[in-house]
């Protein structure tokens, strides 16, 4: 029971880790998207240091957070495998190999950035910063609530959460418009 308690508080730790820079990686890159518009200094300075900081958070912080936090649920799921047959185990595991998918996502626009090619705008990475809060959100409530959540009641919470998020992002893109 003792080495269960310590390897679930290492998983969290990591999964915290991994979420703070998944959610600061994408918004260095609204960062680094929005000096490459700049005029020359000012692009090549801000952008340089834009792309040490990316770096250094990505390669040091997140991509060791990610390894270390599916190492430790691997763990986990190696002390408690009954946990494998629990539905809410099953849809969890499907929601962290979608958060899997948006790292690699997140790896290849880092990519794209350190070689200064701007793929995206800005407003499309901010709404793609949601993408892991609603992760996020759905993760934690799912493994609080286990069994007793009506997985009806939680897709249709999940879908309002994101319109919610939307219409916030659409919100606050009119705001600096006026700005």
């Amino acid at each position: 029971m003792v080495e269960y308690n310590y390897i679930k508080a290492l998983h969290l730790i990591f999964v915290i880790t991994w979420f703070a820079g998944l959610f600061y990686i994408v918004r260095l890159f609204v960062y680094q998207i929005e000096a490459s518009e700049k005029p020359s200094p000012e692009r090549e300075i801000i952008g340089d240091q834009l792309k040490l900081m990316a770096k250094r958070l990505w390669l040091i912080i997140t991509w060791p957070s990610m390894f270390l936090a599916v190492g430790f649920g691997i763990y986990i799921l190696a002390l408690r495998p009954f946990y494998l047959s629990d539905a809410w185990m099953q849809v969890k595991l499907g929601f962290v190999v979608a958060l899997i998918i948006y790292h690699i996502k997140c790896h290849m626009i880092y990519k794209n950035l350190q070689q200064d090619e701007v793929r995206y705008r800005s407003n499309f990475m901010r709404l793609f910063n949601e993408g892991a809060t609603i992760i996020l959100f759905s993760v934690v409530f799912l493994v609080i609530l286990k069994n007793a959540i009506n997985w009806i009641y939680g897709t249709l919470g999940i879908l309002v959460f994101a319109i919610l998020l939307m219409l916030g992002f659409r919100f606050y893109k009119r705001i600096r418009e006026k700005q």
